[in-house]
């Protein structure tokens, strides 16, 4: 298991390609979720710097605080409530520039920004968990964090 995280080149792209395989080797020989949950959030924000880097698990119908980095968070989510719960219940990838201009906004944390919210899906397509990452900037996440972060969320088994 690697102890740090070498993360070389100065885009984001090349940062999430040096930081992938290194994810791939981290939590690969790991099967407890939860455990490679929390080290995927901790690699993002070791890399990233994010406000807030966390999951969040569907239990009994609501999205369930789960393994995160950064500031105290919300625990309870509903179905289609916040981005969070758009996402899980849209089941896809929702990116929002500016959190003070998406309807119904759960703000956590005043701090925040702009969020990308990545839904996980089980093999039979069930949508299990969502990845949540803040910002504590406008416009921070595009196609290219969708792209690596739906490639990372798939090595969680």
């Amino acid at each position: 298991m690697a102890e740090n995280l070498i993360i070389v080149g100065v885009s984001k792209a090349e940062k999430y390609t040096s930081l992938l395989p290194q994810v791939k080797q981290l939590i690969g020989a790991e099967n407890d979720m939860i455990a490679n949950m929390a080290n995927v959030s901790a690699a993002l924000k070791e890399t990233f710097n994010f406000l807030w880097v966390g999951f969040y698990l569907v239990k009994h119908n609501e999205l369930v605080l789960g393994p995160f980095q950064g500031p105290i968070a919300c625990t309870r989510i509903a179905l289609g409530k916040g981005v969070c719960g758009t996402a899980w219940e849209k089941r896809e990838t929702i990116i929002v520039d500016d959190v003070d201009s998406f309807p119904g906004h759960i703000a956590c944390s005043s701090l925040s920004k702009s969020e990308i919210v990545l839904p996980l899906f089980d093999k039979q397509n069930n949508v299990f968990a969502v990845l949540d990452i803040d910002s504590e900037s406008l416009s921070t996440f595009d196609k290219t964090d969708a792209y690596y972060l739906e490639e990372m969320i798939k090595l969680i088994p």
